[in-house]
């Protein structure tokens, strides 16, 4: 896990910045699906730099609570600085992964997960600690990206990251849940019965340039300058076959909303 650290302790103040902006529509996709109410007791998985738990303890206001996990502190650093910034005070962060998630059981009324499944490690235990730490009927709802076919982002990490060595532990990254029936298959064995929904997300960039400085951090960080530029290349020929230029990137989202079933 050290290795995820190192990357996500890295990008933590490039995705405040530039990140943020571009995944807005998905955390209002996540939040609108969960349909949040006063009062109710919320955890956000893989938070990030906060913004997802931030539009959560907005939702449930000061009689609610929120909490945001992640498994890197420079994160956890720029998520308090955002809600400092809005001056919520009904929502804590603290470092942990899905696999143990550090709370007791039956805690949440909502667990919501956006664009963080794909990076954990086991998602068998995390799914069997959703379902631990939810209340009877407690909801879930994940964003997880499509396959390279149908998100540019995918498409670019990807082509990106086939110049890196291979992760420590394979079946992690962008793209990594394009085919969620396995994760379905997971949760319903701990009693969290769920389907996918899809909405198309589109965003922005200037030009090639600003789109690699922003989005390599996640998988090609670490390449060398010859394999760097080799990956650059490909990805110009992919993604900007005509020139640079303006590029919208479009992306398939993919949403997992269950329940946890009653005893």
């Amino acid at each position: 896990m050290n290795w995820q650290i190192g990357v996500w302790d890295q990008m933590s103040r490039l995705y405040g910045r530039e990140v943020d902006k571009r995944f807005a529509p998905i955390v209002e996709a996540v939040i609108r699906r969960a349909s949040l109410r006063l009062g109710e007791r919320v955890l956000d998985l893989g938070t990030g730099t906060g913004a997802v738990a931030a539009r959560a303890a907005i939702a449930v206001g000061a009689g609610g609570g929120v909490v945001g996990l992640d498994i890197s502190e420079e994160m956890l650093s720029q998520a308090r600085q955002t809600t400092a910034n809005l001056n919520l005070h009904n929502v804590d962060f603290t470092e942990g992964r899905a696999e143990a998630i550090p709370a007791d059981a039956a805690t949440f009324d909502v667990v919501l997960a956006s664009l963080s499944l794909m990076y954990v490690i086991d998602r068998a235990a995390a799914a069997r600690e959703i379902a631990r730490v939810l209340k009877p009927g407690g909801r879930f709802v994940a964003a997880i990206w499509s396959g390279p076919g149908s998100s540019d982002i995918v498409l670019f990490q990807q082509t990106a990251g086939s110049f890196a060595p291979p992760p420590p532990v394979p079946g992690v990254g962008p793209g990594a849940m394009a085919d969620p029936d396995i994760f379905l298959a997971q949760l319903a064995d701990v009693g969290i019965e769920a389907d996918v929904q899809t909405e198309v997300e589109e965003f922005d960039f200037d030009d090639f340039e600003s789109a690699w400085n922003v989005l390599v951090g996640v998988t090609a960080s670490q390449l060398g300058h010859e394999r760097r530029e080799e990956a650059k290349a490909a990805v110009r020929n992919v993604m900007w076959p005509h020139g640079d230029g303006p590029k919208r990137f479009r992306n398939t989202a993919q949403f997992i909303v269950g329940r946890l079933g009653r005893p």
